[in-house]
């Protein structure tokens, strides 16, 4: 692999603006190239001109030369060789202070100074020399302002391991004052000298005493009386009592209390050690960059820059400095020693995770799974075809009960192979969506394993739609009916054990976090909302027809006559009418409380322009729904009219703030400055699918319910299958919107809720 392409699949997506522009260099030395080319290249007429190949006697000119005194390794003999290189000597680099206006102060930029521009192509090559001037100061700059932070963080943290060792010692033990001196935190060296609060960690024991008793602020119960602590877990019952201001900021010394309190800092120590990891292999790719792209200016122009201008990076802070590696041992100590009981392995393996290897058995069960759905769609249209079940009488009967209840897993299928595309692209263009959506590290599925699952509940539906089909058509066991007609309920039941398994199966990881998500989902918003909880409830505004289905299985199996197919229990009761809108209402209302519940906490406008746009979607969805109903030229009107508001509003919000196009005046014109898809025409292509696909309600208000060669249920099984596949792009481009938005903002790492808040004139002594 080449360096550039290495160099880019080492970066941290969201620092990517911030690395050397390695592409941009290297035009820049392919244009220098293209100019030595030309001048190489003589014109025909001047062939008799060339310098004639050496003679014989300079060939022995040379050889005698290998007969001369060795002049030595370490240049004893003279300074020939300075005077040589004063001679080829191309740059001059220098250090020079230059005002920052951001910032209002002084800071240290480096310039190259080229002493060859009067020479053909020399201007090239000083254009060359700017760009990587620009290039290593933004390196520099950013690196600074980074390292600053992280250690403005680590003497954060040092006080919050204050206030956590002070109440272990309050809890387990309140009267071991001495013990407080061996429990200390040895974090940060809290000097008063003003430079950076950081010492190497020696290996002998005796250096580590001397250093602790002589440098480091020992932790006191004193702390307690300054500090509140936020170790409450956010549950609907202590958000209820933070409405109602019951719940108290003070500690109460308990267990729960520090238990939650080291969770909370374990998790910020993790976070914090993997920003000083990235930090670290910023500043060494950097480095390697920029001695590659030098080696490959002197491989091109025949000089001798690299040297010096590799000196004057050897010599600035991005390699000189030490902070970055002295954190990263004094955070691994602390961390193996306070929340790992001193077992470096584990506390390693927690703070440096192993990098997720792919399986070649996944691969090899996608095409498995993916080759028998196949095998079993073909075996289903014979099947049918056998039976002429189109023409049959039963086909409405069939239609209107066994199609609904597969047809669910259909939709669940459909959704998972969006989601399975969804990811492949992600991680094809670099959108780091395991960090957008928090999976703990290594526990995000590929589109492999997402593949797998979607292929290996194909397989199990259209197994069951199959057997079901055979139990009919076979004399033995058609009169069964009761067990066939129980395959679909088995189904969902293995699908639900399968989902709230226990066992560590099936990725329970992921299973886990998509049932804390949903859960949140269920008790908005007595949750602080999160990206993962809003993009799963937006997941459910385009199922509302799995969940229509799901409503017909209870009433199905619970109060239907399921043993010989008869529904009309179901379809002719008021009250599964009426709870037939409340199950499509149920996703808009859920993203309604939750643009509520952002409002209310960072009181942002858009929060409520958007809980807007979901209310006006659950009117037009109510209005459709008792059109279809009831009938009826007056709610025809108003379906019609409610339904086109709900549209035009969704869809401007779909493009303008979820997807951030339509920019006029941006770099790529209607679209947004930064792009990640290489190719403009795919973004336009996206939104007229999302708008034409947005328009599938037309469908209901039309009276377009019914084909002659289709049911009614099947043409609404393909406008809720387009809806899927509509969020599915929708999901794609708000990712890539969110990815965005974090690269502009260089977020990198999850900012974790400390568990001590410190009083502010406390916390500056």
């Amino acid at each position: 692999m080449k360096f550039g392409k290495e160099f880019a699949s080492q970066m941290v997506p969201e620092w990517r603006e911030a690395y050397m522009n390695y592409n941009y260099l290297k035009t820049l030395l392919k244009q220098i190239l293209i100019f030595h080319r030309r001048q190489t290249r003589l014109p025909e007429n001047h062939v008799n001109s060339l310098p004639a190949p050496p003679s014989k006697a300079t060939s022995l000119k040379r050889r005698v030369s290998l007969f001369r005194a060795f002049s030595g390794l370490t240049s004893r003999y003279g300074n020939n060789s300075l005077k040589e290189d004063k001679e080829d000597e191309v740059i001059l680099v220098s250090a020079m202070q230059q005002a920052d206006e951001e910032q209002g102060e002084d800071v240290q930029s480096y310039q190259t100074v080229f002493l060859r521009s009067s020479e053909e192509g020399g201007d090239l090559e000083l254009v060359f020399f700017r760009g990587l001037d620009h290039e290593f100061n933004k390196v520099i700059q950013f690196y600074k302002s980074k390292v600053e932070e992280v250690v403005k963080q680590a003497d954060e943290l040092s006080q919050q391991m204050d206030a956590l060792i002070a109440l272990r010692i309050k809890v387990t033990n309140p009267t071991a004052a001495a013990a407080v001196a061996a429990a200390m935190s040895p974090f940060i060296n809290r000097t008063n000298t003003g430079s950076i609060p950081l010492e190497v960690i020696h290996e002998d024991q005796q250096q580590k005493r001397t250093e602790v008793a002589k440098g480091y602020q020992m932790a006191s119960l004193e702390v307690l009386n300054h500090v509140k602590v936020n170790v409450a877990p956010e549950t609907p019952i202590t958000t209820m009592k933070n409405v109602f201001k019951s719940l108290s900021p003070n500690l109460h010394f308990n267990k729960s209390e520090v238990k939650v309190a080291e969770e909370k800092l374990k998790q910020a120590f993790i976070e914090f050690h993997e920003k000083l990891r990235f930090l670290k292999n910023y500043a060494f790719l950097n480095q390697l960059a920029f001695s590659k792209i030098m080696k490959k200016y002197d491989k091109i122009t025949s000089r001798n820059a690299s040297d010096a201008y590799m000196k004057m990076v050897e010599e600035s802070y991005l390699s000189q400095s030490d902070e970055v590696s002295k954190l990263i041992e004094r955070v691994e100590a602390v961390f193996i020693k306070h929340f790992c009981n001193g077992n470096r392995h584990q506390g390693m393996d927690t703070l440096r995770p192993k990098a997720k290897r792919d399986k070649h058995r996944i691969t090899f069960f996608v095409g498995c799974f993916f080759g028998l759905s196949l095998a079993l769609t073909v075996a289903i249209i014979v099947s049918v075809h056998a039976r002429d079940l189109l023409k049959s009488q039963g086909r409405t009967q069939y239609m209107n009960t066994i199609f609904p209840l597969y047809s669910m897993f259909g939709f669940l299928v459909l959704h998972i192979l969006m989601y399975g595309g969804n990811v492949y692209f992600w991680a094809r263009y670099r959108v780091n969506y395991s960090f957008i959506f928090g999976f703990k590290p290594n526990t995000e599925l590929g589109f492999k394993e997402v593949l797998l699952l979607g292929f290996g509940l194909s397989v199990l539906t259209l197994a069951a739609v199959l057997s079901n089909l055979q139990m009919e058509l076979d004399p033995q066991t058609k009169s069964y009916k009761t067990f066939t007609e129980l395959l679909p309920l088995a189904l969902v039941i293995v699908v639900i054990l399968i989902t709230i398994c226990p066992f560590d199966i099936f990725y329970r990881a992921n299973r886990f976090f998509l049932l804390v998500c949903l859960w949140h989902c269920i008790c908005a918003p007595l949750y602080a909302v999160t990206l993962p909880d809003f993009f799963l409830a937006d997941q459910f505004t385009s199922q509302v027809q799995l969940l229509r289905n799901l409503q017909f299985y209870v009433c199905y199996y619970g109060w239907g006559d399921f043993k010989h197919r008869n529904a009309e229990t179901c379809n002719n009761s008021t009250v599964y009418d009426v709870l037939f809108i409340v199950i499509a209402v149920i996703p808009y209302w859920i993203r309604l409380l939750q643009c509520i519940r952002r409002w209310n906490d960072g009181r942002d406008s858009t929060q409520a322009l958007n809980g807007l746009k979901y209310f006006s979607t659950i009117v037009a969805l109510v209005t459709r729904t008792i059109y279809s109903q009831k009938g009826g030229i007056a709610f025809k009107v108003i379906s019609a009219s409610t339904s086109g508001f709900a549209t035009i509003f969704s869809t401007y919000w779909d493009l303008v703030m979820d997807w951030g196009l339509l920019s006029r005046n941006s770099e790529n014109p209607w679209l947004r400055d930064k792009l990640i898809l290489p190719s403009r025409s795919i973004y336009f292509i996206a939104m007229v699918l999302n708008v034409i696909l947005r328009l599938a309600w037309m469908q209901t208000v039309m009276d377009f319910r019914e084909l002659p060669f289709l049911h009614k249920n099947a043409l609404t099984a393909i406008f809720a299958s387009l809806e899927i596949i509509r969020r599915g792009i929708w999901n794609f481009f708000r990712l890539e919107n969110e990815h965005l938005n974090n690269v502009g903002k260089f977020r990198a790492v999850k900012s974790v809720p400390l568990p001590f808040s410190y009083e502010d004139g406390y916390k500056n002594l």
